[in-house]
């Protein structure tokens, strides 16, 4: 067996083990946060306390039972509107696997705290309410999973109690839904029906619906494989801090210290520095104190390198064979998260992994319209909840990956020069569809040559 075939398998079987991030997304009344509190009840992954409060504030409301959604749902405006408002994060394990789970909102007006939930998310729960089958919101939440390159898609068809567990209500749903998130290209779907009040296939299986043989959504989330193929992966170090401790034990120590974004690093292999294109071979791979041959994402790590290089914070360490192309003219799908509008001519930062530039957007060819993934062309600016195309020049080079090779070195953020305020989410190189920008190329105007801004 290769070094290269044991390390991969080595790196599936703890990535199988140890953690999965997921998302959860729904419109509004569909059961989201009730199925979220029954997975985390019935997984007993509630502290004592934690349910005593809920108990009580189920009691004040009038509830005869405990409402599970207020196990999540923690602000008061939202437990004032029975809606989810801000991404809820949750962390629970089971025997099986540790989860980081994201509770996103399902109002279209909450677009952008979707984004950022499932953002990182390897696995996406989108709810559907039996009575009202696939609706507009349901189709919006399975193209923001298609566009964020979420690898797989559970359709929880919920309150199946009120349609009387009827299996022909399930398959249909199934059916619709699964056919257009193919058409939107995500890769894997699993249909589950539930009643998460009930309980049923939430974490044991339902005794009422002895028609469906597939797993309960605990279940899935415990098998459910999260591929990291290190043998296709581009592997991507960016610098966070040089390590130069000066002293007596160790005078010629050089480490740059960070966290693998994707890939591996092996000791003997040759790597090339960007932006300056110098290069080099590993002579050392310390983690947690340890002298290790071979480390992969996400691990954090020190690279020792054979040569004296002048390396810096922001700076990217590639393998040599494997040098991805710099440019300053980024293309990219973007989600418009500020309260501001993002508009044509606009300064900003732009901050890819460890590395924050100065830049510009040169054009905004497109806004998607997510209800129908209709193109409107040539908007001007994006405002909040908003994806849309964008061209944006930066002062320097950036090595970017197209985001469907690599979530995490094909994304970005632009932030306010002014006050550090995150205007926006890029993806680099992600479309539905390319649109005909020349009519937005003639529509934008040229910004103005202020000083250090010009480029």
């Amino acid at each position: 067996m290769s070094n290269t075939t044991a390390v991969t398998e080595q790196f599936a079987d703890l990535s199988a083990t140890t953690l999965l991030r997921f998302a959860t997304a729904g419109s509004v009344d569909d059961g989201k946060s009730t199925l979220v509190g029954r997975l985390l009840h019935d997984s007993k992954s509630v502290l004592t306390d934690q349910l005593e409060a809920v108990e009580r504030a189920s009691a004040g409301r009038g509830a005869d039972a405990p409402d599970l959604a207020l196990l999540t749902d923690g602000l008061r405006a939202e437990r004032e509107q029975g809606i989810t408002i801000d991404v809820a994060y949750r962390y629970f394990a089971t025997p099986r696997r540790r989860f980081i789970l994201a509770d996103t909102p399902g109002h279209v007006q909450y677009t952008r705290n979707m984004v950022t939930g499932a953002s990182t998310a390897d696995l996406a729960v989108v709810l559907v309410d039996a009575r009202n089958g696939v609706i507009e919101q349901t189709r919006r939440h399975a193209a923001v999973a298609a566009l964020l390159r979420v690898p797989h898609v559970v359709l929880a068809v919920n309150k199946m109690d009120l349609v009387a567990y009827d299996e022909r209500v399930f398959a249909r749903i199934a059916e619709e839904f699964t056919a257009y998130a193919a058409e939107l290209g995500v890769p894997e779907i699993t249909a589950i029906p539930i009643s998460a009040l009930a309980g049923d296939n939430v974490v044991e299986p339902s005794s009422n619906m002895d028609w469906y043989g597939g797993p309960t959504v605990l279940e899935h989330l415990e098998t459910v494989p999260v591929s990291h193929d290190l043998a296709t992966c581009h592997a991507r170090f960016p610098v966070q801090y040089v390590i130069r401790p000066q002293t007596a034990e160790h005078p010629d120590y050089r480490g740059y210290a960070g966290q693998i974004a994707a890939g591996a690093f092996r000791v003997g292999e040759s790597v090339t520095v960007l932006p300056s294109g110098r290069s080099s071979k590993i002579a050392g791979i310390d983690l947690l104190g340890e002298a290790v041959d071979v480390a992969w994402t996400p691990q954090s790590i020190t690279l020792l390198l054979e040569d004296d290089i002048d390396i810096a914070r922001g700076d990217l360490i590639v393998p040599s064979a494997d040098v991805p192309p710099s440019t300053q003219d980024i293309q990219a799908t973007v989600c418009h998260v500020a309260d501001a509008p993002l508009s044509v001519g606009q300064r900003v930062l732009l901050k890819h992994t460890t590395r924050t530039v100065k830049a510009i957007v040169k054009e905004i060819p497109s806004r998607l319209t997510l209800d129908d993934l209709s193109q409107h062309p040539a908007p001007g600016r994006l405002v909040a909840n908003d994806i849309g195309r964008v061209l944006v020049r930066t002062a320097e080079p950036l090595a970017l990956d197209a985001y469907a090779d690599s979530r995490r070195t094909g994304s970005f953020l632009l932030i306010d020069p002014a006050d550090g305020t995150t205007l926006a989410a890029g993806m680099a190189g992600t479309a539905f569809a390319a649109p005909d920008s020349d009519e937005a190329a003639a529509a934008a105007p040229a910004p103005a040559d202020d000083e250090g801004w010009d480029f």
